[in-house]
């Protein structure tokens, strides 16, 4: 079957452009290990608008009910997308484009269509310290924009050098009793968001510090560090850990179609999520969107979803003209 659409992806971004392409009666198919994204595995979401709080399992069912309710997308689940190839389309002759896309999944299918959106997101840059995959959800956290509340009146860590380890660290000042901020060699922010950090006495900077392992039992109790000044293991007593060491972007499929830029992020057209090869799109968290955030990718897959249909438009357009 020649799909209209291939959406690569289930979180915020694949689900709202699998709505809005099912809306606009395109044939779609989305192929995705889940719904839900990174935000699967949180244990509450405060900030998706419209909903007071949620967890990631809620997030994820609600997106993928609302999908599902439309009978023209096809959903490809679990499945993973390991290679994409542009094609020739016999369907030109019954009125598609003379070109378009394979994808071909860990399950040894081949699936066709005219356009493709990338949805694929991201994935968090691990501590893989012991302790670590055993608390994510219950006190390891990636993101202090959605989990900071979760943290209210007790002691977090945030480990990590960069802006983003310092944003959560700020992120959590109305929230936590106490912070600490532990870096490996130093911090590399930017010098306005160390000086506001700098003015909270929440915040404990610790530097020279190489997480070694996260402690608890049912949640974390705390974490054990190397102190590089000292070549000595020590303790920390926390309730939560929030790891800000970055993010990969789940691009690496796609470099040889579409440009990146050095992070491997997607460069797109901020007006129409187009990258700069016809037909593909991009939305959510593989893109070099500024802001990693699930209402920001959900609205980029609108987007993503309405350029695609409009794509297809002026083909079938050009096509009538010069079939006249």
């Amino acid at each position: 079957m020649f799909y209209d659409l291939i959406i690569i992806g289930g979180g915020p971004a694949g689900a709202a452009a699998g709505v809005y392409s099912a809306r606009k009666k395109l044939k779609t198919l989305i192929i995705a290990d889940s719904f839900g994204g990174q935000s699967l595995v949180s244990d509450s979401i405060e900030n998706w608008i419209g909903v007071k709080k949620m967890t990631g399992l809620e997030l994820a069912r609600m997106l993928e009910e609302h999908v599902r309710a439309y009978e023209n997308v096809e959903i490809k689940m679990p499945e993973k997308v390991t290679a994409i190839k542009a094609i020739k389309s016999s369907f030109s002759a019954q009125g598609g484009p003379a070109s378009g896309w394979q994808v071909t999944t860990n399950k040894g299918k081949n699936y066709q269509a005219k356009t493709l959106i990338i949805a694929s997101g991201s994935r968090r840059k691990e501590l893989n310290v012991p302790g670590e995959k055993k608390f994510k959800g219950k006190g390891v956290a990636y993101c202090s924009t959605c989990d900071a509340p979760i943290f209210k009146d007790k002691v977090a860590a945030v480990v990590g050098g960069g802006n983003s380890s310092l944003e959560a660290a700020i992120d959590l000042i109305p929230y936590a009793r106490k912070i600490y901020l532990l870096n490996r060699s130093g911090s590399r922010a930017d010098p306005l968001i160390q000086e506001k950090a700098r003015k909270s006495p929440k915040i404990a900077v610790i530097n020279d510090a190489e997480v070694r392992e996260i402690l608890g039992n049912k949640f974390v109790s705390g974490l054990k560090y190397l102190d590089k000044k000292t070549n000595k293991i020590k303790k920390l007593a926390v309730e939560g850990v929030f790891v800000e060491i970055g993010t990969t972007p789940n691009s690496e499929i796609f470099k040889n179609f579409v440009k990146m830029n050095t992070a491997g992020e997607i460069i797109v057209n901020r007006e129409t999520m187009a990258t700069n090869h016809s037909g593909i799109f991009a939305a959510g968290d593989v893109t070099d969107e500024i802001y990693k955030q699930n209402n920001i990718s959900a609205g980029a897959g609108v987007i993503a979803a309405l350029s695609a249909y409009n794509y297809l438009l002026n083909i079938k357009k050009n096509e009538n003209k010069n079939s006249n």
